[in-house]
């Protein structure tokens, strides 16, 4: 009888879910959607005119020292850097599915259709940015196999991209999938992005160095979308338990990424110090929400 009646409670769950979606404005269906104006949600609008206006290509992106520098690298710092690459290359194409596959069907309203449209647009330039600087880097074709399939071959970048996978691939509701990609561009990124600017301290690797500077700016004002977006346009929000249990996965998941399976020591990083800022990072967006 236990088992029969967990099933009644998640069908009931459902029926709760789907009918409080219901009555959210921005997941309601309505004919308004398919034109832009008169703006509603100006809000929206502004963040997506401030991601308009960080357009930029890879093209503009300089890797000739790069290539100097990375011959100059340690081992484990070539090391490091390649898989966290290949983590980001990855990452950057999930984003795009769970874009493309739920949040664009989700929503109703013309000013986050176009913030999502334009960020599909930018996390393709991201992909193929990575993509580039791991084909500037690698030179052996088994490797460069190896690290663009990381998915496959890489166990620490499988367990972050299985836990977004099954978020795209859930039943749960859009405001619990909105925090949960949240967590991705937030604090899955937060150890890869503070790595890549302490080689900048370093100076070294300027290009690498440039496009996290670009791409984490694009990163942090998606997070910031995603804020927005649930914190003043959500009247059914995920109980604090729950959000909790969802940042804590995230958090856990990324300390073990940077701080464990690819330790940030490897290029002279404090370990500790890392797991805090991740926690730090973690803090920031709760505060957010």
């Amino acid at each position: 009888m236990g088992s029969l009646d967990n099933v009644a409670d998640k069908a009931m769950d459902r029926e709760k879910q789907a009918a409080e979606e219901q009555d959210e404005p921005i997941l309601k269906e309505q004919n308004q959607r398919f034109c832009m104006f008169p703006i509603r949600y100006k809000q929206l609008w502004e963040m997506y005119k401030k991601a308009v206006a960080s357009f930029w290509t890879a093209e503009e992106v300089d890797l000739s020292q790069d290539m100097r520098d990375w011959e100059t690298l340690s081992g484990s710092e070539k090391h490091f850097i390649s898989h966290v690459l290949a983590f980001f290359a990855a990452s950057d194409g999930i984003v795009l599915e769970n874009l493309g596959a739920r949040f664009l069907n989700d929503v109703q309203v013309p000013e986050a259709r176009a913030f999502y449209g334009f960020q599909i647009a930018m996390e393709n330039i991201h992909s193929e940015m990575y993509s580039l600087l791991l084909e500037t880097y690698i030179k052996d074709p088994s490797e460069k196999h190896r690290l663009f399939n990381a998915i496959e071959n890489i166990p620490c970048v499988a367990r972050k991209a299985n836990w977004a996978l099954d978020w795209i691939n859930s039943s749960n509701s859009f405001a619990e999938r909105l925090l949960a990609f949240a967590c991705v561009e937030g604090i899955f990124f937060s150890g890869s992005f503070c790595s890549i600017f302490w080689l900048k301290k370093r100076g070294l690797m300027p290009g690498l160095a440039f496009s996290n500077e670009l791409i984490s700016r694009d990163e942090g004002l998606h997070c910031d979308f995603a804020c927005l977006l649930y914190r003043y346009h959500f009247s059914n929000q995920v109980h604090w338990q729950k959000v909790h249990l969802i940042i804590d996965a995230a958090v856990e998941i990324e300390t073990e990424f940077v701080c464990d399976a690819l330790p940030c020591a490897l290029i002279g990083m404090n370990s500790d110090l890392m797991s805090q800022y991740i926690k730090f990072v973690a803090d920031r967006l709760l505060v957010c929400l």
